[in-house]
């Protein structure tokens, strides 16, 4: 008999939890609207289509940010710093690095704007005539651009956990690193070099971030004399830089 009260109680106790972080979403959501809007009135003067469109649109958009920031602080950082304390304890250090390329590389295959990036850079060389204007090319370059891209990832994961482990400044790596960029821009296909920059910034996107970023963070809490602050950050930063090596290095090489 006290199951309904109970329930009810349980119900009003999640509404607050809730909406807290909708009001937080919201407000961050409120500058790009405000911008938008004050554009299409003052600036265009033009009427929104489709405003109930837009306005169902919005609240879609607010609710699945506000749960998919929830499902971060309660699924994904978890278990990303979760599975890093248990392999530092563990001692191993070629199963820690298999899993940091595992992470990078499964994580950026699955990346929903990479997938975007590579299927229109694929229409795009169709049309222009640098692949075969057929399915089976454009498929064949898009899959091969985001296996590139994943490649590349996973190795920059590898790369930063060793730094975590060494206790290498990360400053002199970046600066290396972009010196490769500069050197392989000059002579990779200037075909190539566009989507090698962008390929760079889509990575670092919904899915890899929060895992990546909770495997740094966690590995760094584990190790004796590392900074979780200091030491933890600084893998999303590989993460973007070395897709742009490895693309221009494919493009050089199709």
């Amino acid at each position: 008999m006290t199951f309904p009260s109970v329930s009810r109680a349980k119900g009003v106790d999640l509404l607050p939890r809730f909406l807290k972080p909708l009001l937080a979403s919201a407000r961050d959501l409120t500058p790009i609207v405000l911008v938008v809007a004050l554009f299409q009135l003052l600036v265009l003067r033009q009427p929104f289509p489709d405003l109930a469109g837009l306005l169902a649109g919005l609240l879609m958009v607010l609710v699945g940010l506000t749960l998919f920031t929830k499902g971060l602080e309660l699924g994904l950082f978890p278990i990303g710093e979760a599975l890093a304390h248990a392999l530092a304890r563990r001692g191993s250090l070629g199963l820690l690095l298999v899993f940091a390329f595992a992470l990078g590389f499964g994580t950026t295959v699955a990346e929903p704007a990479l997938i975007a990036v590579a299927e229109e850079a694929a229409r795009v060389a169709a049309e222009a005539g640098a692949i075969a204007d057929a399915a089976a090319a454009r498929h064949d370059y898009a899959t091969g651009l985001r296996y590139t891209v994943a490649l590349s990832v996973g190795v920059a994961v590898v790369l930063g956990v060793v730094r975590i482990l060494k206790g290498w400044p990360v400053q002199w790596l970046i600066i290396g690193g972009y010196l490769g960029v500069v050197l392989m821009t000059a002579f990779a296909p200037p075909e190539i070099v566009g989507i090698a920059y962008d390929s760079g910034g889509v990575t670092t996107s919904t899915i890899t971030v929060p895992l990546v970023t909770a495997l740094g963070v966690g590995l760094a809490s584990s190790i004796a004399g590392r900074s979780p602050l200091v030491d933890g950050f600084g893998l999303i930063a590989f993460a973007s830089l070395t897709p742009m090596i490895f693309v221009m290095a494919y493009g050089a090489l199709r």
